[in-house]
Formats: C-alpha cells, sequence, structure tokens
C-alpha cells in the first residue's frame, strides 16, 4: 500500500479522531473510506464500500447463550494457545 502525507489544521484532525473512534477504524481508514466516497460521487466510479460488518451484518447479534464479558474478561483467555 502506498503512503500520503498530508496537513491539516488542528480542528479538523481532531473531528477525524472522533470520526476514527465513534467508528472504531483507523485515521487511515477513514480517510480511504472518505476518498474512495469523494472518487465515487465526483467520478463516477461505482465502487462501493462494503464494510465486513455489511457483509455479515446478519450474523451479528445471532447467537445466544454465550458469556457477556468474552471480550474483555481475560479469564476466557486462560490456556488459550497451550497444547
Amino acid at each position: 500500500m502506498n503512503s500520503l502525507t498530508v496537513k491539516i489544521p488542528p480542528a479538523l484532525e481532531q473531528k477525524m479522531i472522533e470520526a476514527s473512534i465513534g467508528e472504531q477504524i483507523t485515521k487511515s481508514e477513514l480517510v480511504r473510506r472518505a476518498l474512495l466516497a469523494y472518487v465515487a460521487r465526483n467520478y463516477g466510479d461505482k465502487t462501493k464500500f462494503i464494510s465486513a460488518r455489511d457483509q455479515a451484518g446478519d450474523l451479528v447479534g445471532c447467537f445466544s447463550g454465550g458469556p457477556t464479558d468474552l471480550a474483555t474478561n481475560p479469564k476466557h483467555m486462560d490456556g488459550f494457545g497451550k497444547v
């Protein structure tokens, strides 16, 4: 993947940080998505971003009966990766 350095004002950086936290994505991913949307809207690119959640959205929340704190409780990782 290529790199690009962009200078932005502090107020825009703060909004970008807030948006990336809200979307739970990196700032780089936020910028990639924004550029993709801009190019698609203004230059006729019909490529639409499809997130993993969009692709598997019907699976989100479909399981029940598991531990509610699986992602946050370290005791669930006891013995993980050990043979």
